[in-house]
């Protein structure tokens, strides 16, 4: 009975996240006296996966997974979870794990628990920690079932590195009809993408107009972030929609999310708010974004931000 985790990857590298969930797996197979494997599809290096406590790779080669699918992926899970008899599955709680969890705890007639910041407190009955109400509170929840589904919320258990090393396995799932044929994906790849984004740098209305996101853009670049932006900002069109955050775009669990320009709607709070810092740039005092801000600063962030470009450059610069 081994953990299986899967580890997600893109264009076949191996995400951050894989290895925060290999982590956790990990933490979960000592406390239950076993070991991990880890599932791998169209990856095309496993072999650092040792170095975060994986035992044994299932690799799938299938160019019918090239492009996400939640009820193949779903599927491919669902076999290694049987084949290696496993009674804990633990995801990432990225889009699409979210996507494919429940299709997987219908074939697998398992419980699923998502957004889980902790180990289990407890294995007997198997008990978890997660987030709850838009990131406001937390819940201690038991998974009853035989078979249990662990989603592990982005940037929460953190990456733990363990001595050791990962066998690989070739393995080859049946895979039924996908339903959904793919025909084309179309993706900026000069741009650090904001589910994998350690920092993150967001405008708002507060710059006025789109011929000024080029400090956003240049203050993203300084930092090595992802930028993003409000809702309102998607909406008006002076963004596109890929770059919105929030509870109603996409989330952020970021280590330093950077908001300028941003009043703070209550949606938008609840999108951002599993990242660890928050610093807010704003001239209006009483923005609601202020309450829940880590670092504020009043200003107006056309005099600010460019400040603090030049401020961050010099830094670099004697590095």
């Amino acid at each position: 009975m081994s953990v299986l985790v899967y580890t997600e990857s893109e264009q076949g590298k191996l995400k951050k996240v894989a290895f925060e969930v290999a982590s956790y797996a990990k933490s979960v197979a000592d406390q239950l006296g076993t070991t991990v494997t880890a599932i791998a599809i169209n990856t095309d290096d496993t072999s650092v996966l040792g170095n975060y406590g994986v035992d044994k790779v299932l690799t799938v080669s299938n160019s019918e997974l090239d492009t996400f699918n939640a009820k193949g992926y779903a599927e491919a899970i669902q076999q290694a979870a049987e084949k290696e008899a496993s009674q804990v599955v633990v995801l990432s709680s990225s889009a699409n794990s979210k996507y494919l969890a429940p299709l997987l705890a219908v074939f697998l007639n398992a419980g699923y628990a998502s957004n889980v910041i902790a180990a289990p407190s407890s294995t007997a009955p198997f008990t978890v920690k997660r987030n709850a109400f838009t990131n406001k509170a937390f819940e201690d929840i038991a998974i009853s079932t035989d078979v249990k589904i662990v989603g592990v919320s982005s940037n929460a258990f953190g990456v733990v590195e363990a001595s050791g090393s990962a066998t690989e396995e070739a393995f080859t799932p049946s895979i039924t009809d996908l339903g959904v044929k793919v025909e084309s994906v179309d993706k900026a790849s000069d741009k650090v993408s904001i589910a994998d984004a350690d920092i993150v740098v967001s405008g708002g209305r507060g710059l006025k107009g789109p011929e000024n996101w080029g400090m956003i853009e240049e203050l993203a670049d300084v930092l090595g972030a992802a930028t993003a932006c409000s809702k309102p900002v998607s909406d008006l069109g002076w963004r596109p929609h890929g770059e919105h955050v929030g509870q109603t775009g996409k989330p952020v669990a970021s280590n330093l999310y950077i908001a300028i320009g941003i009043s703070g709607a209550i949606q938008h709070l609840a999108g951002v708010n599993a990242s660890k810092v928050k610093v807010v740039i704003n001239s209006d005092p009483e923005a609601p974004f202020f309450k829940a801000a880590d670092y504020g600063v009043v200003g107006d962030a056309f005099q600010v931000v460019p400040e603090l470009i030049e401020k961050l450059k010099a830094f670099k610069a004697q590095q």
